[in-house]
């Protein structure tokens, strides 16, 4: 038996330092798989990369709390300045037909890119808001995408991991904490790890305020010891791609 394992890394297309270090992580580390934002400064370059590396997964990475949106009529979803509101405000505010229309215009880009998404996730995890999640879903079904379960095992009837992680996040990791992780996964589950590995660049420095931690994750994530000790434990690395063969 084995543990079948997606190593995500989030934010890609954020900036270029966040782009290349998640490429490092994938190339010289254990990430497998990797969610686009279509809206940031960086996703060209992510685009290219992507295209560059056919192996790494890349799915979706929804956004409605960061940076400004896609579509320039959704004005439920903005501020004065045009941006997405923070993530309390914009649940409060946002009007779900606004909500729909931008999240299907950020697939639509998506696609238009010539790359099809493996999955679906989102910033802040968003998309398991009440008044989000039933959008996200029709769009999961439409396109027939696995999606991120955050709060439960299995969202609703749509492909999912079995289990989901989200504790390798903040300061002070290591990668003794991180291999803790699969210590409660059985055999023959499938689970999801969530990353966020980075080099620091000026838009993250300025942008984010998880920001020097991302640099400590792509140490632990890129370390050979990590490597041998998941294989040592009968971690099989997959991306969203097979999980849909499963």
């Amino acid at each position: 038996m084995a543990i079948y394992c997606i190593i995500n890394a989030d934010d890609f297309g954020y900036s270029k330092g966040v782009n290349y270090g998640i490429l490092e992580a994938f190339q010289h580390g254990i990430v497998t798989s990797t969610t686009m934002m279509v809206n940031m400064p960086g996703t060209e370059h992510a685009v290219r990369l992507a295209k560059e590396n056919p192996a790494l997964g890349v799915g979706i990475h929804f956004v409605l709390t960061c940076g400004k949106p896609i579509l320039v009529d959704v004005p439920s979803l903005v501020n004065e300045d045009g941006e997405f509101r923070k993530r309390d405000a914009q649940l409060f505010y946002a009007d779900p037909g606004d909500i729909e229309r931008e999240l299907t215009a950020q697939l639509e880009t998506f696609l238009s890119f010539g790359l099809t998404p493996t999955h679906i996730d989102s910033h802040h995890h968003v998309h398991e808001h009440p008044c989000v999640f039933p959008i996200v879903q029709k769009l999961a079904e439409q396109y027939d995408l696995p999606i991120r379960p955050v709060r439960t095992k299995k969202t609703c009837h749509l492909r999912a991991v079995d289990v989901f992680l989200h504790q390798f996040y903040g300061r002070g990791l290591t990668k003794e904490y991180f291999l803790s992780l699969f210590d409660e996964v059985n055999d023959g589950q499938t689970i999801e790890v969530m990353c966020h590995p980075a080099y620091i660049d000026v838009p993250l420095f300025t942008g984010s305020s998880y920001c020097s931690e991302r640099v400590n994750e792509l140490a632990i994530l890129t370390d050979p010891d990590v490597r041998d000790a998941l294989e040592k434990r009968g971690v099989k690395r997959i991306t969203y791609r097979e999980l849909k063969q499963m």
